[in-house]
């Protein structure tokens, strides 16, 4: 069996589940009282606690069942973050243009798609990984390309494609708009459940850490 299912947690759950990035950085005092700070990650890792979201008998049932598929902790799956799921602003729709994720060479036909969090120097690069493909947009140099005419997409691995006819020209800039999953597992191998009133339930802590 695979590593990773290509199936999304219930999205109704995630959707009132909490959570966020975590970074991992190494803070030491030397002896005159100044600070040295290492960054122990390159990037940072998404936790998330989906038992804020579980507000019913079915609910509850459908989350089980999950976890009983993904055998638990053994399996990665698709979970839809709450707080950061597009290319763009949560208020907004994704449009070809929001994401710079490349300059052609004449001769490269594959990119990855990215996020920028940031500006200038300090900015930081997130790889995308698990986009949904339909929603995937692209332009080359202002010019929207067309899906499968002019490139294919990964479901998986977030790799754009260019078909030979048309790999960007030295000097082009390639830019993007998706929405997209984030690869998770189950952080624990028991889920505690308990069934509070007439047709609703609650699993206190239903725990996920990102796969990088």
């Amino acid at each position: 069996m695979n590593s990773f299912h290509d199936v999304r947690f219930p999205l109704g759950v995630s959707f009132g589940a909490t959570g966020g990035p975590e970074r991992r950085n190494e803070i030491v005092q030397l002896t005159s009282g100044r600070e040295k700070r290492n960054a122990r990650m390159a990037n940072g890792r998404r936790h998330y606690d989906a038992g804020t979201g579980v507000r019913s008998l079915e609910d509850l049932y459908e989350v089980m069942a999950f976890f009983e598929a993904r055998r638990g902790s053994l399996h990665a799956f698709r979970f839809r973050d709450p707080f950061d799921m597009k290319s763009c602003p949560p208020n907004q729709a994704p449009t070809a243009f929001d994401q710079e994720i490349g300059i052609g060479d004449g001769k490269t036909s594959s990119f990855v798609l990215t996020k920028t969090y940031g500006e200038g120097p300090d900015a930081y690069r997130r790889e995308i990984r698990l986009p949904v493909p339909e929603t995937v947009l692209v332009a080359v140099a202002g010019v929207q390309k067309r899906l499968q005419a002019d490139y294919a997409i990964s479901p998986e691995t977030g790799e754009l494609v260019f078909n030979p006819s048309v790999i960007p020209a030295a000097g082009q800039t390639i830019t993007a708009g998706f929405e997209f999953d984030v690869r998770v597992r189950f952080d624990t191998d028991r889920l505690s459940a308990s069934i509070t009133a007439f047709r609703a339930g609650q699993i206190p802590s239903v725990p996920l850490l990102e796969v990088l």
